[in-house]
């Protein structure tokens, strides 16, 4: 069974950190393929969700950042070895 507890909040609502525990919890479980094919369908749109979710998320980071780097662009980090 899963270690972690599922929330029943919406995706929407839940952190970063909340949906990529989730996701993680989901992937086990899908794993072990002992779940119901329709609980298993339910994870599955579940853990697409929340994918969708934490990409949002970090796409936002990213364009704080941009933002707080003054010009809008990052600029890479330099290899000093060479």
């Amino acid at each position: 069974m899963p270690k972690t507890k599922r929330t029943e909040k919406p995706v929407e609502e839940l952190t970063y950190e909340e949906a990529i525990a989730e996701l993680e919890d989901i992937v086990a479980s899908l794993e072990e393929g002992r779940a119901a094919l329709q609980d298993s369908m339910n994870l599955f749109e579940r853990g697409r969700a929340l994918i969708a979710h934490c990409g949002s998320l970090l796409e936002t980071a990213q364009l704080k950042v941009r933002a707080l780097a003054g010009d809008g662009l990052i600029t890479p980090f330099e290899d000093e070895s060479g």
